[in-house]
């Protein structure tokens, strides 16, 4: 037993090492606290690999978080799978003692990326937590799983696959829970996770599979479902194919706007957001924009604020033909295969037709295919096994051959990036609660994917119980909101002043820690209040009133019975 002047001597020093953000924005400090030998068993940390970096007054700004002025210290520090020839770096932004708040935070990435750089992780240090992201092993924080996917044509990299997947997350987290403990001391503190798109799958990927990771999840748009989400990625592509018409840009743009503006008051109140989709499924006809006039400027080659470039285009002038509204209307109706059945499901009325785009090819002077590059590299890379960045052409491509498709991704990768277990009885024992959330106008995953999972869940934990009554079971540790209006993670351009739910991880903190369960989410822009499904938001008294509303014959349009498969679609 030690003394008890020397005890309290090793206290104070503890406390005085720790007293600012600049005594622990160090190498030595990181290296003493890093998780003891054996706590990951199979995983080894380099402590020679850490690294350290003092940032201050950096400013930050998303609408996954408000804006803020912040202080933080990236520990970085890399660790190896044993008997393994691999190295995964981690990196964890640390508050100042003073703002900690016993939390840790783990964040997601976007597309085929591990992580999403500073993208959310300052949402962390917002909340007086340690924040952490993954380079999944690998190479970098910038190198994209598909640069490692291919050992060779034909050979599969499956390491980098389970990494991808789930693993990679969960290693990011219990090291990241661990090292947070030992830096400030402290025995219990409250576990979160933020993401969407991919993001989101990440999270979902921990919350089935590991109950007691988190303690709550902020989730949106999730890529789960993925071997069907990214193969649906060409489906309008196969349709325009198909029936041989490449509807213009800008005709595409014009059923779109026409779209918006006769749905827009259906809600209740005209503001230039669709905040039922589902009101417009059953009420809108597409065929009353045949013969309106378009118009576009030329638009000229460039990048657009993604890094993406842009292709060039002429000035456009003409009225909606019957063949771009069929091309609209079996885009919407999802994809069926050749005896009728449903395949998938896709984006609700109100949404871009980001997936539809054509091209404009110069020598010809006509439009034509614009094979969708999420699509086009799935395909190639991950489904042929080919280093390829997409497919050269869709030539015998058929609504059949999109099927198949499908099936092979999702029995190839169902135990990795499948992502749709649906009992999530061991995660709701442990206390957990997701708050998950999607753009319902959203045009790279569709709003109605989020729906069917909830479904699922909900049907799968309560068979016996009646819709209601199941749902208010679900309500004790998941809810959902559909965002009016919203786009891919974030708000949309082509609906300005909808909401987006920017607080939406304060909101899973306060639930967790303090038991306040969300009715509804606070969002920005001109609609503050975003219903929890399955209610839907109305307006009555010329828009002045707002309401979530149960309406059975909304809920309906989302339900979806996948009968091309002979097993459950969840």
């Amino acid at each position: 037993m030690q003394p008890i002047t020397v005890l309290f001597a090793l206290l104070f020093t503890s406390t005085v090492e720790a007293a600012t953000l600049q005594s622990i924005c160090s190498v030595q400090y990181a290296q003493k606290h890093l998780p003891a030998d054996g706590f990951y068993p199979g995983v080894t940390i380099d402590e020679s690999s850490v690294s350290v970096s003092l940032v201050q007054n950096a400013s930050y700004t998303s609408e996954w978080y408000p804006g803020k002025t912040i202080d933080y210290c990236n520990v970085t520090f890399a660790y190896s799978h044993d008997g393994a020839d691999d190295l995964v770096h981690v990196s964890y932004w640390l508050p100042s003692p003073g703002s900690f708040k016993s939390r840790y935070v783990s964040t997601g990435g976007g597309g085929l990326a591990i992580n999403s750089g500073s993208q959310y992780a300052p949402s962390g240090i917002i909340v007086g937590a340690v924040s952490g992201q993954t380079d999944g092993g690998f190479g970098s924080f910038d190198t994209q799983w598909d640069a490692v996917f291919l050992l060779a044509n034909g050979t599969i990299n499956w390491p980098s696959v389970y990494m991808f997947g789930y693993q990679a997350h969960h290693e990011l987290a219990t090291l990241g829970k661990q090292f947070t403990k030992n830096l400030y001391n402290v025995s219990k503190i409250y576990s979160y996770y933020q993401g969407c798109s991919e993001g989101g799958r990440e999270g979902w990927s921990q919350v089935q599979r590991f109950a007691d990771q988190f303690d709550g999840a902020a989730i949106g748009a999730p890529a789960f479902r993925y071997g069907q989400q990214q193969v649906n990625h060409l489906f309008g592509n196969v349709i325009e194919k198909t029936l041989d018409y490449y509807p213009p840009t800008c005709e595409l743009e014009k059923i779109l706007n026409l779209t918006i503006a006769a749905c827009d008051p259906l809600d209740g109140r005209t503001d230039g957001v669709v905040s039922r989709s589902d009101l417009c499924k059953l009420n809108f006809d597409l065929k009353s924009t045949i013969g309106k006039s378009y118009s576009c400027a030329a638009v000229v080659a460039s990048t657009n604020p993604a890094g993406m470039p842009t292709s060039a285009s002429p000035a456009q002038k003409g009225t909606i033909s019957a063949h771009g509204v069929e091309v609209v209307t079996k885009f919407l109706a999802g994809l069926h295969d050749s005896k009728g059945r449903r395949v998938y499901l896709n984006y609700q009325p109100g949404a871009a037709f980001s997936d539809a785009d054509t091209a404009y090819d110069e020598k010809s002077g006509k439009w034509g295919l614009s094979i969708s590059g999420l699509g086009g590299e799935w395909v190639a890379r991950y489904l042929l096994l080919q280093d390829a960045s997409t497919l050269p052409n869709l030539d015998g491509v058929t609504y059949d051959t999109l099927k198949k498709w499908m099936v092979l991704g999702m029995t190839r990768y169902t135990d990795s990036l499948q992502t749709t277990w649906p009992d999530l009885s061991d995660f709701k024992s442990a206390g957990g609660k997701v708050i998950h959330v999607h753009g319902e106008s959203d045009d790279s995953i569709p709003a109605g994917s989020s729906v069917h999972y909830y479904e699922s869940v909900r049907s799968v934990m309560y068979p016996k119980l009646s819709y209601n009554s199941s749902v208010a079971e679900v309500d004790d540790f998941y809810r959902l909101y559909l965002v009016p209006g919203g786009a891919h993670c974030g708000t949309n351009t082509h609906q300005p002043g909808g909401p987006w739910p920017q607080t939406t991880l304060q909101t899973v903190i306060d639930w967790v820690e303090n038991g306040v369960a969300p009715d509804t989410l606070k969002g920005t822009g001109n609609i503050d209040t975003i219903c929890r499904w399955p209610l839907r938001p109305k307006w009555s008294n010329n828009g002045k009133s707002f309401d979530c509303v149960y309406d059975q014959k909304s809920i309906d349009t989302w339900m979806y019975d996948f009968d091309a498969y002979n097993v459950p679609i969840y």
